[in-house]
C-alpha cells in the first residue's frame, strides 16, 4: 500500500463518513476518534513488585543478614522518614493511575467504543484499528517538516504501538506433529502472516524514525506561509527569495510550512544527504505499501459491497476502457492513462474504484471470489490466465489488475478506494487489522518523509538555476 507533497486534511473513516483531521496529513489514515491514545507503559504495568515476589524470595530468606532486612535508622526516623513517604505515596499514585487507565482501555475494547453499553459497538479488530490510526495522527499528525520528533512524542509511539502489538502474540495456529509411528500431538506457533509481516513492520517504523533524527543540523529551515519572516531575514538567511518558488508549487498546500535554503544554494554534502534519506524512505514506502496491498487482499470481500456491484464489468467502466480491454492484442495499460488523460486526484480515484467493480464483477464470472485469495494465489491468477486465453473473463479480470496497479503506480498519492475501505469496515480479524493498520500509517509517514525531501531538494535546485 500512497503520493503528492501532502495529502489533504479531509479525511473518510472506516464507517465511510468523511472527517476533518488538521492533524493527519496523509489521506489513507482514516477511522473515528478512539480514546486508546493515553499514555500507559504495559511492561512497567507488568513488571511492578508484587507479593508474589516476597513469596518467592521466602526460600532464601535465611541468606540475607539483617543489616538488609531491618530497615535503617536514619530513614525511620528524622527527615529521611518523610521524604521517603513522599516518594511511595508518588510511586503508589503512580501506579493507580496506570491501573485506571489499564481499566479503561479494556472497557473500551470490550465495548467497541460505545459507552452507552447497548452493543451497538464496532467490533474488536475496528476497534483496534481506529486506535492505531488515531495515535498516528496524534504523534504525527504535526509533523510537517523534517526534524526529528520530541521524546515525548516518540516514548508514546513506541509505548503505544508495543501495546497494540502484544495483541499478536497470542494470535497463533494450530500445528500437528508426529512423535513417532502412533503418536501425534499439536503445536503452537504465530499465525503465518503475522510472523512474517510484524517483525518487517517493525523494522520499517525503526528505520523511518533513524531518518527523522538524522536531520538534527539541517542547511534548510523552514518558515510558516504568510508569516512575517517570508519577507524578512530568518537568523541572518533571506527567506524571501524562495517564497515565490514555494507558493506557486504548493498553492492548495496552506497550511504547510515553506522550506527554505541559502541563497547559494545547500552544499554537495547535504545534497547527497537528502538524496540518500530519500531513496531509504521510497523503499519503505515500497515495502509497508506491499504488506499493506497483501493484507487487504487476504480480507474478504464483504457482501455489502458485492450487492452494488453492476451485473457486468462493462457497466463500471464505461465503453471508451471497456473497448480497450476487449479489443486490443496487446494491452499497454500506459498508454491507455494517456489516452484518458486524467487531470485530477479525485479523477483518478474514480477510475481506481471503477476498475476495481469491473474486476471483482469479472472475478465472480470466473469463481474466483469463493474465498479470500491471498497475494500468491492472486499471482498464480495472473500466470495461470494465460493457459485460459481463450477464457474473455480471464482475460478482462488480468487486464484490469495491469491497469489498477498501473494507476496506484502513477499517482501513489491515491486516496484508499471503496473496496479497501469496505474490507476494514466489515473486517473481523484482529491480527490483519493491526497489520494493515500499521502498514498503512507507515506508508503515509514514509511517503510525507519522501515529499518533505522532495520540496527541500526543488528549492535547492530552482535556486541553483537561478544563480546559472
Amino acid at each position: 500500500m500512497e503520493k503528492s507533497s501532502n495529502s489533504d486534511q479531509n479525511e473518510v473513516s472506516v464507517s465511510g463518513t468523511p472527517t476533518s483531521s488538521v492533524s493527519s496529513p496523509y489521506r489513507r489514515t482514516y477511522s473515528d476518534i478512539s480514546g486508546l491514545s493515553h499514555r500507559f507503559d504495559v511492561q512497567s504495568f507488568y513488571n511492578r513488585p508484587s507479593n508474589t515476589n516476597a513469596v518467592v524470595l521466602s526460600g532464601h530468606e535465611e541468606n540475607l543478614s539483617e543489616d538488609a532486612v531491618e530497615p535503617k535508622d536514619d530513614v525511620v526516623n528524622g527527615d529521611g522518614d518523610g521524604v521517603d513517604n513522599d516518594m511511595d505515596s508518588d510511586i503508589d499514585s503512580a501506579e493507580d493511575a496506570e491501573l485506571e487507565m489499564m481499566r479503561e482501555r479494556f472497557a473500551k475494547l470490550l465495548l467497541g467504543e460505545d459507552m452507552s453499553g447497548s452493543g451497538k459497538g464496532v467490533c474488536t479488530a475496528v476497534t483496534v484499528s481506529n486506535s492505531i490510526t488515531n495515535l498516528y495522527a496524534t504523534v504525527f499528525g504535526q509533523s510537517l517538516r523534517l526534524q526529528p520528533l520530541s521524546t515525548e512524542k516518540k516514548d508514546l509511539w513506541k509505548r503505544e504501538m508495543n501495546c497494540f502489538m502484544s495483541i499478536c502474540d497470542y494470535i497463533v495456529e494450530v500445528i500437528p506433529r508426529s512423535l513417532g509411528t502412533n503418536v501425534e500431538i499439536t503445536e503452537t506457533k504465530l499465525r503465518s502472516d503475522i510472523l512474517m509481516s510484524l517483525p518487517a513492520l517493525r523494522k520499517l517504523d525503526n528505520m523511518l524514525m533513524e531518518i527523522l533524527d538524522s536531520f538534527t543540523e539541517n542547511e534548510f529551515w523552514y518558515v510558516e506561509r504568510g508569516s512575517s519572516s517570508m519577507n524578512s531575514s530568518n537568523g541572518g538567511r533571506d527567506s524571501g527569495t524562495f517564497r515565490k518558488v514555494v507558493v506557486q508549487r504548493k498553492d492548495e498546500k496552506w497550511w504547510l510550512p515553506v522550506p527554505c535554503v541559502p541563497a547559494e544554494g545547500l552544499s554537495e554534502e547535504e545534497r547527497k544527504h537528502l538524496r540518500h534519506k530519500r531513496d531509504c524512505a521510497s523503499q519503505i514506502h515500497k515495502a509497508a505499501l506491499a504488506i499493506n496491498d497483501s493484507t487487504l487482499n487476504d480480507m474478504d470481500i464483504p457482501d455489502s459491497y458485492l450487492t452494488i456491484l453492476p451485473k457486468s464489468g462493462k457497466a463500471s467502466v464505461g465503453d471508451v476502457i471497456y473497448k480497450q480491454l476487449c479489443t486490443a492484442e496487446k494491452f499497454y495499460p500506459d498508454q491507455l492513462l494517456d489516452v484518458l488523460k486524467i487531470t485530477s486526484e479525485h479523477e483518478a480515484l474514480e477510475l481506481a474504484d471503477k476498475v476495481e467493480a469491473s474486476l471483482v464483477t469479472w472475478r465472480r464470472k470466473t469463481g474466483g471470489l469463493t474465498h479470500s485469495k491471498s497475494s500468491w494465489d492472486m499471482m498464480k491468477d495472473i500466470g495461470g490466465d494465460a493457459e485460459r486465453g481463450n477464457d474473455k473473463n480471464h482475460i478482462l479480470a488480468a487486464r484490469a489488475r495491469s491497469l489498477l496497479f498501473c494507476l496506484k503506480q502513477r499517482y501513489p498519492e491515491l486516496s484508499q478506494t471503496s473496496l479497501d475501505i469496505c474490507k476494514i469496515q466489515f473486517n473481523r480479524d484482529v491480527g490483519k487489522a493491526v497489520l494493515e493498520s500499521y502498514s498503512r500509517v507507515l506508508e503515509g509517514l514514509a511517503y510525507n518523509v519522501v515529499s518533505w525531501i522532495d520540496d527541500v531538494l526543488y528549492v535547492d535546485r530552482t535556486v541553483r538555476s537561478r544563480d546559472d
